[in-house]
């Protein structure tokens, strides 16, 4: 009796055990029977100003650009699609305008670029932000801002870069595989039938024409004369090194001083004091970001800024993920960098 009694009980306590990831897994995939009840912030939660420092009225919103530059939805760690970067930060924007408190922005990056009308998108968005607040906008160079990542930087009143900052890159690359050498290797062919003879133009299953190479090479002139343009307009034709930054070459911090494409050389928190300066606020203004969740110790290093849950950075899309996505595109992209 006392053994039936027993194996019940181990049969009673292995039912418990595997009833209980069962539950754990609705919870994470349905919020629970109850709407209102969730374990973990998602992209249902709203944006929450978490102050990071100081104590006045005024304050000065940190922003957070990590990564490659896309308004391709995010997916969070159980592949439920999340906002994109370019929603993301758009929506830091418009908190940020709303508030008459904001008196200046920090635009922290660290990217390589991304995709022509995303960083196009966002730059024009930094324009629209400046223009409706009046607020002054710094931009705080980390890692890498360049191509796309140094386009979004323009709309700033003052650039400052990390002393181990790269930068520049200011051109434009079209990126497309090509199939058709391996579909040749393993006998697979494709038919095509089009209405014109450059209607398939960029396509990985075959050799591009002369014709095409020539078109392709008036967008991509087209495409890089609008960066270089804005480059120019922003930055003071007279102030820059136009034709060495015309080559699309890299630059170190100094260098990139040097070639008039940024104002100083300086940390972030240099960038946020200047911000303050540059606005005419007290030195003890609020620093604060835009948070989904609270973090414990929280400063103005996390890049997990408005993320839905913290298991992503705001801009953390993985550049293989977009271009198989794409196939093809057209990038303000340092191409070396986002293959990492």
């Amino acid at each position: 009796m006392r053994s039936f009694h027993a194996s019940g009980i181990f049969d009673k306590n292995m039912r418990h055990c595997c009833i209980i990831p069962f539950i754990v897994i609705v919870f994470l995939t349905a919020g629970c029977a109850t709407p209102n009840v969730k374990l973990f912030t998602d992209a249902t939660d709203p944006l929450q100003e978490r102050v990071l420092s100081g104590e006045a009225m005024e304050k000065v919103v940190v922003v957070s650009v990590d990564g490659v530059i896309t308004d391709d939805p995010e997916k969070d760690f159980l592949s439920r699609k999340m906002p994109s970067m370019l929603q993301e930060v758009v929506s830091c924007l418009e908190m940020a305008a709303k508030d008459p408190a904001v008196k200046a922005l920090v635009l922290k990056i660290n990217s390589p670029g991304g995709t022509i009308t995303a960083s196009d998108i966002l730059y024009r968005e930094l324009m629209a932000f400046k223009n409706r607040t009046g607020a002054r906008l710094v931009v705080s160079m980390m890692d890498v801002a360049a191509s796309g990542g140094y386009y979004i930087a323009l709309p700033a009143d003052h650039i400052m870069a990390h002393p181990t900052t790269v930068t520049g890159s200011v051109g434009v690359i079209f990126i497309s595989p090509k199939a058709y050498k391996l579909m040749d290797k393993i006998g697979v062919d494709i038919r095509v039938r089009k209405s014109g003879r450059n209607k398939d133009m960029g396509s990985p299953f075959r050799e591009p024409t002369a014709e095409e190479d020539r078109l392709m090479d008036g967008i991509i002139a087209d495409m890089a004369d609008r960066f270089i343009g804005l480059v120019k307009e922003r930055r003071g034709q007279d102030r820059i090194a136009l034709d060495e930054i015309q080559t699309a070459r890299i630059f170190t911090a100094s260098e990139a001083l040097k070639a008039g494409l940024i104002d100083e050389i300086g940390y972030l928190d240099q960038a946020i004091e200047k911000a303050k300066k540059m606005a005419g606020i007290p030195e003890n203004a609020r620093v604060v970001a835009y948070r989904r969740t609270r973090y414990p110790n929280d400063n103005v290093y996390n890049n997990l800024a408005a993320n839905a849950g913290g298991a992503k950075s705001l801009v953390n899309i993985d550049l293989m993920d977009a271009i198989a996505a794409r196939k093809t595109g057209f990038y303000y992209l340092w191409w070396p960098s986002a293959q990492e």
